[in-house]
């Protein structure tokens, strides 16, 4: 089904600012005619997105789902116009997606120092899709952690990290010095197939609310570290692995040569 890009455009403010006004301030137009414009795309997709109140916006199921698609999409349109603009430019940009935690900022900087006359661009991966900005093209390499899609990728390993088990300060278990598996039994645990979270943010901030504990990557707590929170070593599982990936038929030079510095650089990290 054909729908207008603008409307998707409006339907995603309203669904980040939960409130027509402060969304329709955010586009530069009247609220009615934002509204209108919501109810017209609601009605082209023959589906409610919002239930609305005289006071509140919140999503339904459809605009949930719709929320999380409608990221992914508008921001591949917006790569794929920024594209052209680089062509029209004759401009050489590197877009590098990372996971939440990695630090790929010494690699950009040895790049960029080797390659001025290559732009370059971070963007964050969400946690339970990392591929996808390099299957949509938003991307042309990513330091990721696995597990992701490799199929029509290239990976090249670049290290471990270890996995702490992520809890409130005021857990029974927060005063020990580290865990094993069999010590989180019976705990509820936050992960994709508990509740899924539209960040880390959500998630660590639930945790601290006393919903549940999560297993998470150590550089992740360390990112997210704060009073209320501790997170102990696991001693029991497995290190994820960290990898440099580049869909398979990506040849571009600025790639290759991004790779081989990265690989070097992020190894010796």
């Amino acid at each position: 089904m054909d729908f207008d890009l603008r409307k998707l455009r409006y339907f995603v403010a309203v669904a980040e600012q939960r409130h027509f006004g402060r969304a329709a301030e955010r586009l530069y137009i009247a609220q009615p005619v934002l509204s209108r414009q919501i109810r017209a795309f609601e009605q082209e997709l023959s589906c409610t997105l919002l239930e609305r109140t005289t006071r509140s916006v919140a999503l339904t199921p459809a605009g949930e789902q719709l929320y999380r698609e409608a990221q992914g999409l508008l921001a591949a349109v917006d790569a794929a116009v920024r594209r052209v603009h680089d062509v029209d430019r004759d401009v050489q940009r590197l877009v590098v997606a990372f996971s939440p935690g990695l630090h790929v900022s010494e690699a950009i900087r040895a790049f960029s120092a080797r390659h001025p006359d290559v732009e370059t661009d971070l963007i964050p991966v969400r946690w339970w899709e990392p591929d996808i900005p390099l299957r949509d093209g938003r991307a042309q390499v990513g330091y990721l952690r696995r597990p992701f899609d490799d199929s029509g990728m290239r990976t090249i390993p670049i290290g471990h990290e270890s996995r702490v088990a992520c809890m409130p300060a005021t857990h029974p278990l927060a005063a020990r010095g580290e865990l094993t598996r069999a010590d989180l039994d019976g705990e509820h645990m936050l992960d994709a197939t508990t509740r899924r979270t539209a960040s880390l943010e959500e998630k660590f901030e639930l945790i601290a609310a006393g919903h549940g504990i999560a297993i998470v990557p150590l550089s992740v707590a360390r990112a997210y570290s704060r009073a209320d929170l501790v997170h102990l070593p696991l001693t029991d599982i497995p290190a994820i692995e960290t990898c440099l990936v580049v869909p398979a038929d990506r040849r571009e030079k600025p790639v290759r040569e991004f790779l081989d510095i990265a690989a070097a650089t992020l190894r010796a990290s």
